[in-house]
């Protein structure tokens, strides 16, 4: 089963690539509206740029298999895997980024500090400062095996890029329009 599971990513490589870049993809961002939304672990401004990339590459993979499905060209499909493979190049440098903020490897961007409560606004000026949340860029919120999620986020941005660059190379050597039945085969 895993034999031919491997024979057939093999024969249709921009298929298989988009396919883990939906799966992956959804899988991630299931797990960083988990970490939010259940655990209560609330983002800093650099972990929501972060998802940028794959609020981009997910829907971007979906189309790539309905056009592979449909007939396609090789440059449109190697450019959106490329595309793809670039955004999360720079997503996995924003996650070094922002692991080395954490670190205190160097200093994190200025709006880490929070939002600043309108202090002009009627009310005391103890319950504006009593209520302002502030979500931190350089502590982080949940480490396993000494990584924080910013440093996942580099290993599976990494791997994808990965993914992407060998789909966009085999949907290159690919003819145009070359049906996926024909490589199934």
């Amino acid at each position: 089963m895993l034999a031919r599971t491997l024979d057939r990513a093999r024969a249709q490589p921009a298929t298989a690539a988009a396919i883990v870049i939906a799966v992956v993809g959804v899988l991630t961002m299931a797990g960083f509206f988990y970490f939010q939304y259940v655990l209560g672990y609330p983002p800093c401004p650099l972990c929501l740029e972060q998802r940028y990339a794959f609020y981009a590459s997910v829907p971007l993979a979906a189309m790539i298999l309905l056009r592979l499905s449909v007939g396609h060209s090789r440059k449109v499909i190697t450019l959106a895997l490329l595309a793809i493979a670039v955004a999360m190049l720079w997503n996995a440098g924003l996650g070094a980024y922002h692991s080395g903020v954490e670190w205190h490897w160097w200093p994190g961007p200025q709006d880490c500090s929070g939002a600043v409560p309108n202090f002009s606004a009627g009310g005391s000026l103890l319950d504006q400062i009593n209520k302002t949340r502030v979500i931190r860029c350089d502590e982080a919120a949940w480490r396993f095996l000494g990584l924080s999620l910013a440093g996942y986020n580099v290993l599976v941005s990494l791997f994808l890029a990965g993914v992407a660059a060998w789909g966009a190379a085999g949907a290159w050597r690919t003819q145009d329009g070359e049906d996926i039945a024909k490589n199934a085969a």
